[in-house]
């Protein structure tokens, strides 16, 4: 073991051991919550509905008993087009209002009743995603395209303020802004198109800006070597696609953070030479103080990451007994095809559990001639888990890349794979229950009353039972769907951005208008 993998390893065992971290006290004089968030806690007004990233709600007009009632109340139009179709986002919802994101970056604010339209701010500058709006402090909160976060008049739609925060051409914005304590957090990952992912000295970085100028307040850089490890020319990483929770007693934020490149390697440099060692932050969940970006932990899940995967999607936060302590805990998981469960104060490992096929993918390095690896680089868990009861439901896809020890050398297509929905018990790490799809599940899980929703690629929505995983009800979307919804009222709004008829369509029961605020 080289004396840096040591003195890693030394610091790490010595935050578990001793837990010796001062975590910093909040002043209560001045409220750090957006009010819009205050006013419409009870609808969707942040990405995955609260601040611990549960993605549950329990104040919806909708379960087990009239599930099957449900239909398209309204439908908008997605005429957005990239890489990955119209929409990758999820809508938030305040009172009668819905907030809407599209890949190519255009903001709409709709009526939730009918889904007529209040306001559009058109960019056409496109995203990747899975971006989204923050609505907070009278502004909607956005990435602009690749480089710049905008904020726009909640009431209007001016633009009231942007910001370029990328410094580099090959480094853009994917993420759904999270917005607390005056200040906009967002991340910058390596890459602004397919043509240029991963290009040698890109490095994402999670910025804070002031809400009322967009000031850049602080930034931490995902990757611990300004050096990139030893070749700036070769080699880059990091970066976070995903909304971070926020621990609103202490302050502190949590954070997924993407993988290290090139993967699995270059000619020159095979199964990742050219960055020897752990390449710290990737592949890592980081507890940062949201008021100035001081690390107050990490735990690296996948050192020296040689397939892409990524520890991406929103860390949940959670209280639960585990080994007969009620702890504090976060939830992690990613493209890796793991879940992972935290002490929230110290980082430590508490349990990990396996989701999806596992083949090849904890490899030290790949051999020579061609390797079949699940999960592949679009496998694994892509889009966001939900959480409630003790239970985290996860949804995951099985696919498969082939590669050598330089290169990909193909993978399974997106039609041609699978995935599932399962459930967890958060105080074990054991499988509860799962449900398996004939189309990769990239929906997202979203816990309503006894229900948990997902969709499939191919536009399948499932409302399955919390308690078993037994299919309460399906519906055929008109489109392919890889965002996930939100659900205030009695309705549920859904992006469904792929092939077909791509629109945004709210489901409700028949006859029943919105709750108001």
């Amino acid at each position: 073991m080289k004396s840096e993998d040591i003195r890693i390893s030394a610091a790490l065992m010595l935050i578990c051991i001793s837990s010796i971290l001062v975590l910093p006290s909040w002043a209560e004089a001045d409220q750090p919550l957006p009010p819009e968030v205050l006013q419409y806690s009870h609808d969707w007004p942040l990405a995955n509905k609260d601040y611990a990233n549960t993605r549950a709600t329990f104040d919806v007009g909708i379960d087990s008993d009239n599930v099957r009632s449900l239909e398209v109340a309204w439908s908008v139009p997605i005429n957005a087009s990239s890489l990955f179709g119209g929409a990758s986002s999820n809508p938030v919802i305040l009172g009668d209002v819905v907030y809407f994101q599209d890949l190519q970056s255009n903001i709409y604010s709709l009526n939730l009743a009918d889904g007529s339209l209040i306001w559009e701010q058109i960019y056409n500058l496109t995203s990747i995603g899975p971006n989204g709006p923050a609505v907070g402090w009278g502004k909607v909160f956005s990435a602009k395209g690749a480089y710049k976060i905008s904020a726009l008049d909640k009431a209007t739609g001016r633009e009231l303020w942007e910001k370029n925060i990328s410094e580099r051409s090959t480094v853009g914005i994917d993420i759904q802004p999270a917005i607390y304590n005056h200040t906009v957090y967002v991340s910058t990952v390596p890459g602004t198109s397919p043509d240029d992912f991963y290009s040698g000295g890109s490095i994402g970085v999670i910025y804070a800006l002031d809400q009322e100028s967009g000031e850049v307040r602080w930034n931490f850089s995902t990757v611990d070597s300004p050096e990139l490890w030893g070749n700036k020319e070769v080699n880059s990483g990091g970066g976070c696609w995903y909304t971070p929770s926020v621990d609103l007693n202490s302050g502190i934020m949590f954070w997924g953070v993407g993988n290290p490149a090139p993967w699995p390697g270059t000619p020159q440099y095979p199964n990742g030479s050219s960055r020897p060692g752990p390449n710290l932050y990737t592949d890592s969940i980081l507890a940062l103080d949201s008021r100035d970006g001081r690390l107050i932990w990490y735990n690296q899940v996948n050192p020296h990451d040689l397939l892409d995967l990524d520890f991406q999607v929103p860390p949940i936060l959670a209280h639960a007994e585990v080994g007969g302590i009620l702890q504090e805990i976060v939830i992690g998981a990613g493209k890796l095809g793991k879940v992972y469960a935290f002490n929230r104060s110290t980082g430590c490992t508490l349990w990990s559990t396996l989701v999806g096929t596992h083949l090849n993918d904890q490899l030290a390095s790949l051999p020579e001639g061609v390797t079949k690896v699940y999960p592949g680089y679009f496998g694994g868990v892509e889009t966001p888990m939900a959480y409630a009861d003790g239970v985290v439901f996860v949804p995951y896809v099985d696919l498969y890349t082939n590669y050598t020890d330089s290169s990909i050398a193909g993978a399974q297509s997106l039609d041609q794979a699978n995935g599932g929905l399962l459930a967890i018990d958060v105080r074990t790490g054991k499988i509860l229950w799962e449900r398996t799809f004939d189309s990769i599940d990239v929906g997202g899980a979203t816990v309503i009353n006894d229900l948990v929703f997902t969709a499939t690629f191919d536009g399948m929505i499932y409302a399955l039972l919390r308690e078993d995983g037994r299919e309460a009800w399906r519906f055929r979307a008109p489109a392919g769907i890889n965002a996930w919804p939100a659900a205030a009222g009695d309705s549920i709004v859904w992006p469904c951005g792929t092939g077909g008829s791509p629109a945004l369509i709210a489901l409700r029961h028949p006859q029943i208008a919105p709750t108001g605020p």
